[in-house]
């Protein structure tokens, strides 16, 4: 698809760069729906990110998304922040108002919802979650199974402290355990959710075992390198419902595509596949 002096601009920013799956994925969408723009990404030194973020509205983007390092610093660099950002304490996807200033959102805990109710419909949300780890993804996780309804998120973390200073911002419905207790605390669990990076290529595996849970729970990994792993791999053998990390990458882009672009973009079974070959590339 040609792209002309007119198209619309955005990108992803982090340092550095070269590993971000996103240029991908928006790069699908603007050839499936025709749509004359361009999504690139910006490798941006940390010392430099004040000035990116001035610079970019000027020269015509109508946002960019957020990746590491930069998550927690960009939540100083714009001028109102979404409920979502404010309360997970990172900014992932930034748009440009009409008027020049910038929002900052948080579409993580989106993506991490829409991927499982997509993948396992029903899941328990009735009951509690345990959710193990207390970093940038665990904050996302917890702020969108509250949302859901959830009625207690038991969460564990191999650093104890960590998890109780999360727990705290998210009031009672959210109870930190030690590391120790991950596998008594699945019992009558509907949910697990593993946002450590226990499990990723290159990583320990996560050790845990899964004979407490319930046999209708659902266990979910967002590692998606590899695509299924050692945790959802011994779910499913025990015949469990389980939810990949890959969708949750998939869907928390589609805000921002359909905010910069003026479409909103489906997460289809097209391009999961192209996807997943690239990962495997």
């Amino acid at each position: 698809m040609r792209v002309s002096g007119a198209a619309r601009l955005a990108g992803v920013m982090g340092w550095p760069i070269a590993h971000s799956r996103s240029p991908h994925i928006h790069g699908y969408w603007l050839e499936a729906y025709a749509i004359d723009g361009a999504y690139v990404p910006l490798a941006i030194r940390p010392e430099d990110l004040a000035e990116a973020f001035s610079v970019l509205p000027k020269i015509g983007f109508r946002g960019w998304n957020i990746t590491l390092p930069h998550k927690e610093a960009a939540l100083r660099l714009v001028r109102t922040l979404t409920p979502a950002a404010e309360r997970i304490g990172a900014v992932n996807t930034v748009t440009v108002q009409p008027d020049g200033s910038l929002t900052g959102d948080n579409s993580d805990a989106f993506g991490f919802i829409a991927h499982l109710d997509r993948s396992a419909p029903g899941w328990a949300n009735d009951r509690a979650a345990l959710v193990l780890g207390a970093g940038g993804a665990a904050r996302a996780v917890c702020f969108a199974l509250l949302e859901a309804g959830v009625p207690e998120i038991r969460l564990a973390n191999r650093t104890l402290p960590r998890a109780q200073a999360l727990a705290k911002a998210n009031g009672p419905a959210v109870r930190a355990i030690a590391w120790e207790e991950r596998e008594h605390a699945m019992a009558g669990a509907g949910l697990v959710v593993n946002t450590t990076s226990l499990g990723m290529h290159g990583q320990p595996p996560l050790q845990v075992r899964l004979d407490a849970l319930p046999g209708d729970a659902v266990v979910n990994d967002i590692v998606y390198v590899p695509l299924q792993t050692p945790l959802l791999a011994d779910a499913a053998a025990r015949g469990l419902r389980t939810v990949d990390g890959l969708g949750m990458l998939l869907h928390q882009a589609r805000p921002g595509f359909e905010r910069w672009f003026g479409h909103k973009p489906e997460v289809s079974q097209a391009l999961y596949a192209t996807i997943v070959r690239d990962l495997l590339s």
